[in-house]
């Protein structure tokens, strides 16, 4: 907060001095301090009002002094401290803008300290160390501060040199005010036996007229000096004029820069120093290498006059004017325009200023268009500048760039700005004299320092100190010098984590190098923890207040966002939900009761209500504490205009609907929808609690370390129900605890809103109570979720017991109809582990009892539990319920799962051999003895056993044909099974036939099938040994079949006979017309008869000679070679001679 200073004037013109801004304050406290010489007569004027306004501010100190003779004053004062020789008197705050205040019995001459500052960090402190005496008429119109030398220019031309000595820190503590000689201190000080500066020189005659502006060129020992519109050149140990810049004549401002540059011919690095001196338009430039002043200088001339120098670099300068900024390469004379906002840019700026501000291109000159503002610019850290004007700001880059940040919000414009490591500093107007500290990141004003009539900064060069370095600067006015002094920068940093200003705290720590603090990212983990604590709790309180006017989901956004701890949640439901948890009231029948006949209660007090309202986060009053409260209302206190504007502030529906949300228990729908907003919450808790706790095992899953503080604890505390202290540290049994809490709420916010979660939930590892799942689900009969969440839990007995009870009902039940018959049970004991086999052994009898196929599967799947299971107690168990059911697992173990064990080999022959005695085996035996080679066993299972004949009939056909040898012919079958010696090895037909006829006893013989055999099959068996099976008895009729057979397969054969004769004599012809004729061969050249013409003009075929009269060969195909030719002929046509051979024969 500012104050308008004013001094000189008496009481009555200093009532209802008037702040600039009040927006920022937070709390005001008033009262006044006067230090006097009579103590009884002030404190018989103390006078004491009301604070209408709940706004405070931090105290800081403002001297306002009254040297009228007069008895009585009227003046707004800021209460200091109570302490010996001061007085005291509080004043009302009327208006936001304005004070007022009255003190009586005051005797005058007084000093006073007035002190209200909204500052928020006491970055620097102002020690007054040069003051000019009262009956001294000089002022003070330039300084220049170096080592421990600070030289002043007077408006006289005089120079004086003073010697900076060492103060006490008790004397710098002071905060802008001066001691002089015939004034009483501001405020009660020790004495000091030190002054803080001594007079070592003064040079009356050091120039005619005002030292308007000093500097000094280190390496080259002068002093710079623009006097008498002159730029002059002094020794800066005598003092004395060594030369005046004759072309600087109407120079009105100058700059110096000093910079280490590598000299470009031979490299080596040297100190170049330059003056810079505006003269109207014209910009004169001169330059020291080392310690020489070169003879030459530079002339640049720009488009209008130049007010203010700035260097940037070794080599661009920027030059402020009416219209802008150019920025000036000294070295190339290159002249660029800076386009900034409003008064900052040129006339191509189109962007007006702030505030009502309006560009340059509007101004007139000074003496038509009103003040013209001076353009200010300093340089800020990583070759950043800033450039003022009027209320406008612009940051650029070295290079002239704009960069792209909001505007320094100034409330009027500075009269100078500069920078001191790390904090931009602005001079307000002299009659102001207020020096503002502003952070360069957030541009928010840290501190104000009233320094009476303060008009310039002054500041060391940047290459004399160290960005970093924080050695202090000096401000001036007119007949005082301030040396201002950095605080440490770890006590600024707790001083602004005090006053809760972290954000400012964050930024400063991000822009302090890590040497100027003691541990910085300790510090700057320690800030960021208490502003998101801050943020936490702020959105905690808003999250509560959305909930208690029934805005649910606003409240859940908000928890899920900030990841709230889940039991300060759960707190707000009622025990529907929480459980003993509940903090929320629950109906009862007094509460209906008074629902349905409500009471006049207008008479309470509104501010009361809404204050009662006020509760910690987390602990939920419930309403009818609320209601008990209400009843023993405090007494009205000096604080109570305070509530009531709290009241009227905060407004009349929010409170009033706050109000009746409270009384009205949530139940019902509005339970309900509560619920669904809550379900999203714990889902996300649960997926929180995932990270760090495993839901299967229960344990803490190992966590990487945080790559900022090397550790996961700020999040893992999150989600407990409290901090852990230093004896408990069990932090895996909170977990389990809040998860347990999350789980089971989350259980009832399902069964409450949507009971068909509930399922998948189960589904999932969770850590619900058993008891209170167990409890619920038995009371809405979901006994599917009841089994599932039995198998999550581990439960496996209690939810097999389940399954058993519905599963072997007669009826199908309503409640679970997928509970019925054992296939629920089956799946549920396909997935217990190996561990359970007793178990699985207990339950698994009943679905084998009734499903044996289905039962089987839990031995059988082709999944690890089956294949996992001791397969011994497996094999007993079966065989103790029915052997089948062994042996089908035993053959999944040696046929499927590629069991070599010897024992489960054994067994499974053991009963096989077993169950062969089983009449459904006989025909498995006959195949057997078949393969065997054992006919007759094989053919007596069919005939005395099985009594099928067909299939004993199949039987011998099949081992007729395959005995039988392929390249045989019928006829020669035939004649082998129908001649009349007996064969060494017996037909498979007489076997049959004598099982027929001869059985062992006690069998009878059975006719009809022997006499069916003998009609179908009788010309395979032999006559002799046939009729020698048939007894004499048996009428020859009923071989009426048999014989009519055997006459036919005869008569067959010798029809065979015939046919086969004729078909090889006809065979014989046709080979000797072949042989004698060449029928049939290509071209009729074949046989004995052929015969080839030898002409004049053949050749041979081979060497395509003619042949004349040489010997000649005649080849198969005719064709004719010479006799030598023709072994070569033979080999071409040696297949062509093969085919006809073959032929021949």
């Amino acid at each position: 907060m500012m104050i308008v200073h004013q001094n000189g004037l008496s009481g009555a013109a200093l009532e209802g001095l008037t702040p600039t801004s009040v927006d920022d304050l937070d709390v005001l406290t008033a009262g006044i301090a006067l230090e006097k010489n009579d103590e009884k007569e002030a404190n018989e004027g103390n006078r004491h009002t009301e604070v209408e306004h709940e706004k405070r501010v931090d105290v800081k100190c403002y001297t306002i002094e009254d040297t009228t003779a007069r008895s009585k004053a009227r003046s707004p004062f800021v209460f200091l401290k109570e302490g010996r020789r001061t007085g005291h008197a509080s004043f009302v705050l009327a208006k936001p803008s304005s004070f007022s205040f009255r003190a009586s019995n005051l005797k005058a001459p007084f000093t006073t300290q007035l002190c209200v500052d909204g500052s928020m960090l006491s970055a620097f402190t102002a020690q007054p160390i040069v003051e000019l005496k009262q009956r001294d008429k000089s002022k003070i119109e330039s300084i220049l501060a170096y080592g421990d030398r600070i030289v002043v220019g007077l408006n006289t031309g005089s120079l004086r040199v003073y010697r900076v000595n060492e103060v006490p820190d008790e004397e710098a503590a002071q905060n802008g005010s001066a001691k002089t000689d015939d004034k009483l201190p501001s405020r009660p000080t020790t004495p000091s036996t030190t002054n803080p500066v001594d007079l070592l020189r003064e040079l009356e005659k050091f120039s005619p007229r005002a030292v308007e502006q000093l500097a000094r060129v280190k390496e080259a020992n002068v002093l710079i000096s623009l006097s008498n519109n002159y730029v002059s050149i002094h020794d800066l140990q005598s003092y004395t004029l060594q030369e005046q810049l004759a072309k600087t004549k109407n120079a009105t401002t100058f700059a110096v820069t000093s910079n280490i540059v590598k000299d470009t011919a031979t490299g080596i690095p040297e100190i170049i120093s330059r003056l810079a001196v505006a003269v109207k338009r014209r910009l004169l430039l001169w330059s020291w290498h080392d310690s020489e002043l070169s003879s030459e200088n530079t002339e640049i001339t720009l488009a209008e006059s130049v007010r203010t120098l700035t260097w940037t670099s070794a080599t661009k300068i920027i030059c402020g004017m009416n219209s802008g900024y150019v920025l000036v390469d000294v070295l190339t004379q290159e002249v660029k325009d800076i386009v900034g906002p409003g008064a900052i840019g040129g006339a191509s700026s189109s962007q007006g200023g702030r505030f009502g501000g309006v560009g340059s291109a509007s101004m007139g000159y000074m003496g038509l268009g009103g003040y013209m503002p001076k353009p200010l610019a300093t340089k800020l850290a990583d070759g950043e500048m800033l450039l003022a004007k009027d209320i406008n700001s612009l940051f650029i880059s070295s290079e002239g760039k704009p960069i792209e940040r909001r505007q320094i919000p100034w409330q009027s414009a500075p009269d100078a700005i500069g920078y001191s490591y790390p904090y931009i500093l602005s001079l307000q107007t002299p009659s102001k004299g207020m020096l503002e500290i502003r952070n360069p990141d957030t541009l928010s004003l840290l501190q104000s320092i009233s320094l009476l009539n303060a008009s310039q900064l002054h500041f060391p060069p940047p290459t004399v100190s160290l960005t970093h370095a924080a050695k202090g600067f000096h401000v001036a006015s007119d007949r005082c010098i301030w040396r201002m002094g950095a605080t440490n920068y770890d006590s600024q940093i707790d001083e602004l984590v005090e006053k809760g200003k972290y954000d400012e705290a964050i930024s400063i720590l991000n822009m302090l190098e890590d040497a100027l603090l003691n541990n910085k990212e300790a510090r700057l983990k320690e800030v960021k923890g208490l502003k998101a604590k801050l943020i936490f709790d702020q959105q905690m309180q808003k999250a509560q207040l959305f909930f208690d006017q029934r805005k649910y989901r606003e409240a859940m956004t908000i928890f899920i966002d900030i990841e709230a701890p889940p039991e300060r949640v759960i707190r707000l439901y009622p025990k529907a939900i929480a459980g003993d948890l509940s903090a929320a009231e629950e109906p009862t029948e007094e509460a209906q009761s008074e629902q349905e006949d409500p009471k006049d209660h207008s008479n309470v007090d509104a501010s009361t209500s809404l204050e009662t309202k006020q509760e910690t986060i987390g602990s939920p009053k419930a309403a009818h504490i609320n209601k008990l409260l209400k009843t023993h209302q405090k007494a009205q206190s000096d604080t109570s205009s305070i509530r009531s504007f709290m009241k009227l502030d905060a407004g009349d529906s929010d409170t009033a609907s706050i109000k009746a949300s409270e009384d009205v228990p949530l139940e019902g729908k509005d339970l309900i929808n509560a619920a669904k907003e809550l379900n999203s919450f714990l889902v996300q808790a649960r997926t929180r609690m995932q990270r760090f706790l495993d839901t299967d095992t229960g344990k803490l899953i190992p966590q990487k370390e945080n790559s900022h503080n090397g550790s996961t604890e700020p999040e893992f505390e999150s989600l407990l129900v409290a901090p852990t202290s230093d004896a408990d540290k069990d932090r895996e049994q909170k977990l389990r605890e809040t998860a347990k809490l999350v789980d089971t709420v989350l259980f009832r916010s399902y069964m409450l809103s949507n009971p068909q979660l509930a399922g998948p939930l189960f589904r999932l590892s969770n850590f619900c109570d058993p008891d209170v799942v167990n409890e619920k689900l038995l009371e809405k009969r979901r006994y599917n979720d009841l089994v599932d969440f039995f198998y999550g839990k581990k439960l496996h007995r209690p939810a097999l017991e389940l399954l058993k009870k519905f599963g072997t009902a007669d009826e199908e039940s309503e409640e679970a109809p997928t509970m019925h018959g054992p296939e629920r049970t089956v799946k549920y004991l396909q997935n217990l582990p190996p561990e359970m086999t007793d178990l699985i052994l207990e339950f698994a009898e009943w679905p084998l009892r009734a499903k044996p196929d289905l039962g089987m599967e839990v031995f059988l799947a082709d999944s690890e539990n089956a294949e996992t299971l001791p397969r011994d107690r497996v094999v007993s168990f079966l065989e103790a319920i029915d052997l089948h059911l062994a042996i089908k697992y035993l053959e999944h173990l040696i046929n499927e799962l590629n069991d070599l064990t010897p024992e489960f080999h054994n067994r499974f022959v053991e009963l096989c051999l077993h169950d062969l005695k089983n009449p459904n085996f006989y025909e498995a035996q006959a195949v057997v003895l078949s393969n065997m080679g054992s006919h007759k066993q094989a053919l007596e299972i069919y005939v005395f056993k099985l009594k099928n004949f067909e299939k004993a009939e199949e039987y011998c056909n099949h081992i007729h044909l395959t005995q039988d040898s392929p390249d045989a012919s019928p006829l020669q079958s035939r004649r082998a099974s129908t001649s009349e010696p007996d064969d060494p090895i017996p037909s498979i037909y007489h076997t049959l036939l004598s099982l027929y006829l001869t059985p062992p006893p006690p069998h009878e013989p059975n006719w009809p099938p022997a006499l069916d055999l003998l009609s179908k099959h009788g010309s395979r068996l032999p006559a002799v040994s046939t009729l020698n099976l048939i007894p004499t008895s048996l009428p020859i009729a009923e071989l009426e079949s048999y014989f009519r057979g055997r006459i036919r397969a005869a008569n067959s054969i010798v029809h065979e006979s015939r046919v086969v004769a004729g078909l090889r004599k006809s065979e014989v012809v046709k080979a000797q017309a072949t042989l004698l004729l060449g029928e049939g061969l290509p071209n009729g050249a074949g046989g004995r008869n052929r015969r080839v013409v030898v002409a004049e003009e053949r050749v041979c075929g081979v060497c395509h000679k003619r042949l004349g009269g040489s010997v000649v060969a005649v080849l198969p195909d005719n064709s004719i070679v010479h006799y030598g030719c023709s072994n070569r002929a033979g080999n071409q046509q040696r297949g062509g001679m093969e085919s006809l051979r073959g032929s021949w024969r």
